[in-house]
């Protein structure tokens, strides 16, 4: 593929997400997160200003645009200070599996709403027993007989922000009628419908999305709650996938852009003995190899996207694992290195770098481990063979 810098559009977008970012900051989302609330402001105008549907069709009130100027809105909010993880799940994945499978009813219903932000919707994959082995999901949809109604039991765990989603894009396996096996399908749940219980995963992270398990109880659904075609399977599940992969990559380079400006600003300033702690080379490399690795992961991470947006689902699926994995190795060492830049500063509330530290580490553990990655490039692309 030929190296394509960003047009002056994405130029654009990117100053203008900025700026937004700018006039909130980590200060208005930290403040948000202590008094439990969610960043409704932030939100609002970033939906009002056509950020959040930005890769939702035109017909749907969506700007029209990719994965690609999706990722630079989180990215641009995310140095800012202030990322907003809904947009991962809710325009990201779930937006683009109802825009690209969803029945012309579903697009009706979910994608105006989605795109304005006025409607959110959480995503349900992650199961107790099942880790990084979806083959393992035992969350399963069967037909009633006499109404046509599907009936899901199961289980999910760390599903993030149902409290706040009108519904959850719920990933289960139906019987597929000629091999008998399991296969999966992808289902709509209401929030309040019946049966469909959640409770709060007490954190120590500290996050404006909080985490669930969800427990569905033969939770009855409309023939019409399945997403696509029954029999498209994985083609379905990783429409959803590689988009979040793209998107916990901008998420996690936005953290490590944030985390290295305000060591940059320490360290041009802090003076200990005649000049600023920048000017020793012992601070200053350090710095300067973060910010390349943010960038070299910005890359594998706009080749992603661009192989996404132009339909490419088999490339896309082994960019957005290594841009997931350089980036979120990239953003845990970016704000390491923050955090030991200012030294005992770097641990006060003034300076909010500390607690980065945990969250730094969520893009290396979700929505994949890199072990998995690693298990994916070996096997998928060196050709080397499993273990397990």
């Amino acid at each position: 593929m030929s190296v394509t810098l960003e047009t002056q559009e994405h130029k654009d977008l990117r100053a203008a997400v900025a700026a937004l970012g700018k006039r909130y900051g980590r200060e208005y989302l930290t403040r948000t997160i202590a008094e439990g609330g969610h960043p409704d402001a932030l939100w609002s105008e970033a939906a009002k200003l056509g950020y959040l549907g930005v890769n939702l069709p035109e017909d749907y009130g969506g700007g029209g645009g990719g994965i690609a100027e999706l990722s630079i809105v989180l990215e641009e909010l995310g140095a800012a200070g202030c990322p907003l993880l809904m947009m991962v799940v809710s325009p990201a994945i779930c937006g683009t599996v109802i825009a690209r499978f969803g029945t012309d009813a579903q697009k009706q219903q979910w994608l105006p709403g989605l795109a304005d932000g006025s409607r959110t919707m959480a995503f349900g994959i992650t199961e107790p027993d099942a880790g990084s082995n979806s083959h393992r999901i035992t969350t399963t949809a069967r037909r009633d007989p006499d109404t046509g109604d599907w009936l899901l039991t199961g289980r999910k765990v760390f599903i993030s922000g149902v409290d706040i989603a009108d519904a959850t894009l719920v990933v289960g396996r139906t019987e597929d009628a000629r091999t008998g096996s399991l296969k999966p399908c992808l289902f709509i749940v209401p929030r309040d419908a019946e049966g469909f219980h959640r409770q709060r995963i007490e954190m120590e992270l500290q996050g404006a999305e909080k985490q669930f398990e969800l427990t569905l109880d033969d939770v009855r659904l409309p023939a019409d709650a399945l997403v696509g075609d029954e029999d498209a399977g994985l083609l379905q599940l990783f429409a959803g996938l590689n988009p979040e992969r793209v998107m916990t990559a901008a998420f996690a380079i936005g953290m490590g852009r944030y985390a290295l400006s305000r060591a940059i600003a320490y360290a041009r300033e802090r003076t200990v003995w005649k000049e600023p702690i920048g000017a020793h080379q012992a601070v200053a490399h350090p710095l300067a190899q973060s910010h390349i690795e943010l960038e070299l992961a910005r890359l594998m991470m706009q080749k992603a996207a661009h192989l996404y947006d132009a339909g490419d689902d088999i490339g896309a699926g082994e960019a957005a694992n290594m841009a997931k994995y350089a980036a979120a190795e990239a953003c845990v060492k970016a704000v390491d290195q923050a955090v030991h830049t200012l030294g005992g500063n770097g641990l006060t509330r003034e300076f909010g770098l500390a607690s980065l530290i945990t969250a730094s580490r969520v893009a290396r553990i979700a929505p994949v481990s890199r072990e998995m990655i690693l298990n994916y490039v070996s096997h998928q692309t060196l050709g080397l063979p499993k273990s397990y």
